[in-house]
């Protein structure tokens, strides 16, 4: 090759692979953004976690609702509570509802932020609305659950040392990609159980803790739906749970699971589950496992009691 060809060429590639990285940052700049906005809280943007880990403080903080719709949506949306008082680090379940004024079903998504900005990284979400494509059938209502903690490293922030009140925006816009929408019908009481969902709320929530043919941190879950409770072999049960003399039926495990503390005094099962839905889900999965076994062995492990 030329020299006068190399030195053009030596110029041009670097100068290509600027334009291409330009053009990759443009394409992902969104993505990028909420990456950014969710790892710093930027903007008031909210945390989606799948637990909570905190211990509960003794200072509180004032939750209010802020709701919104766009004018092309022809939908009522509102909060069931304009605000509540809460502990930080306390799980907290509310209530929003939306409703479908039309002649036909239409799907929306629900952009949201919390002011102050300063809150947003303390701001938790474990069970939200928002984090889905959401379809409301003709003139259908239905009451959704959302799931919050604030964390109480909140009131270490010195710039949150003067607030007393956070406040949760919606706004329910229409939505671009209908295809991918979920049926809001899922938080009515009557809805059908989805044990396909409990199994990927399993995942999320129990899995760190629990396995279907093994103990470990907490006792497998094989078989559990009509079990008595404390009776697997090799695990190391607290003397509460091991004393209750109770058998996992499913208003059984729906109390165990909404707040096991209150249900059995004395054990340290540390997960609850305080929307309905879920537990309906997630027992669900249980029941179906239950009455399939696997025929893996089980294994014991030391570790936590419940």
């Amino acid at each position: 090759m030329h020299p006068r060809h190399r030195k053009n060429l030596n110029v041009l590639l670097p100068a290509f692979a600027v334009i291409g990285l330009m053009f990759g940052l443009v394409a992902y700049a969104p993505q990028l953004y909420r990456v950014f906005c969710g790892a710093t809280g930027y903007g008031g943007t909210t945390q989606r976690v799948l637990t909570d880990s905190a211990t509960v403080s003794s200072k509180t903080v004032t939750v209010a609702f802020d709701t919104n719709v766009a004018p092309d949506l022809p939908w009522r949306f509102e909060p069931e509570q304009r605000s509540v008082t809460v502990h930080l680090g306390e799980q907290k379940l509310v209530y929003f509802t939306a409703e479908n004024l039309s002649n036909k079903s239409i799907v929306a998504h629900a952009t949201f932020n919390v002011t102050p900005a300063t809150s947003g990284l303390y701001f938790n979400k474990i069970q939200c609305f928002c984090f889905n494509e959401e379809r409301l059938d003709p003139h259908q209502k239905v009451e959704m659950p959302v799931v919050f903690y604030v964390d109480p490293e909140f009131a270490k922030d010195p710039d949150n040392q003067h607030v007393d009140t956070i406040t949760l925006s919606y706004t329910l816009l229409r939505s671009v990609d209908p295809s991918q929408s979920k049926n809001l019908a899922r938080f009515r009481n009557d809805a059908a159980p989805d044990p396909a969902h409990g199994k990927q709320l399993f995942a999320e929530r129990c899995n760190a803790c629990h396995a279907m043919d093994s103990n470990k941190t907490g006792p497998k879950l094989s078989g559990v739906v009509g079990r008595e409770a404390g009776s697997v072999a090799g695990y190391h049960y607290s003397a509460a749970l091991q004393s209750a003399h109770l058998k996992w039926s499913e208003s059984n495990l729906d109390r165990w699971l909404a707040s096991p503390k209150d249900f059995v005094p004395g054990v340290r099962m540390p997960v609850r589950v305080l929307d309905a839905p879920s537990r309906r889900d997630i027992i669900a999965y249980l029941e179906q496992v239950t009455k399939a076994p696997t025929n893996k062995s089980q294994h014991s492990a030391e570790g936590g009691e419940y």
